[in-house]
Parts: structure tokens; sequence; C-alpha cells
């Protein structure tokens, strides 16, 4: 994993961001190379668009004072780890790429 981070880290607030939370296992592995770097759970602030419950509360429950901020909280997770009613596919967004089958996405949910 390619990590650079300023010397002084520690010292600081983070702004760590995703711009999703579906299980929050992402979350988790950023959260624990920060503290890895000494950052103390408490000046670690995430922020995120949308979040389903299910990662709210795994990263909650993991580090409780790391602070949480979204915009909106959906429903939940189906099978794929989507969330729902959510906004798709963010990377497929973010980069104008789509799935070759549209009712292969359908099918998702």
């Amino acid at each position: 994993i390619y990590c650079k981070l300023p010397p002084n880290i520690s010292q600081r607030k983070v702004l760590l961001m995703d711009p999703l939370i579906g299980t929050g296992a992402t979350a988790m592995m950023a959260i624990r190379v920060l503290l890895d770097h000494n950052v103390p759970e408490e000046n670690i602030h995430f922020l995120t668009l949308i979040a389903a419950p299910t990662g709210i509360h795994t990263i909650a429950y993991a580090f409780p004072s790391v602070k949480i901020i979204t915009t909106s909280i959906d429903d939940c997770v189906n099978e794929q780890y989507f969330i729902l009613p959510g906004i798709g596919n963010f990377g497929d967004r973010y980069f104008g790429t789509d799935l070759k089958d549209d009712e292969e996405f359908d099918d998702m949910f």
C-alpha cells in the first residue's frame, strides 16, 4: 500500500474522505493506517456523501472517537454490498464508464 503522509501527521486534525460508506471496511483500513502513524482517534474526521447504517455502526463501534460526517444515510446494502437506494457505482459515474448490460445492473437490486 502506498502511503505518504506529512511527517507531523500525528499533530494534525485529519479529514479522511470517501464518497460512500457501505460496510465500512475500507474506512476502517484507512483509519487504522492513521492510527498506526500516531494520529489520535479524536483528530480523525471521516467525511462521506452517502452512508449505509451498517458501515456507520461498524466504524463507530471500532473507533468511537472518530467523527463521521455524511450528507445522507440510505437504507441498507444488498448482497453485492451496493448501498440501496444509493447512486449506483460511484466509480462508473465518476469515470463515465457503465456496465455493458443494463439488465445485469438491474438484477443486482
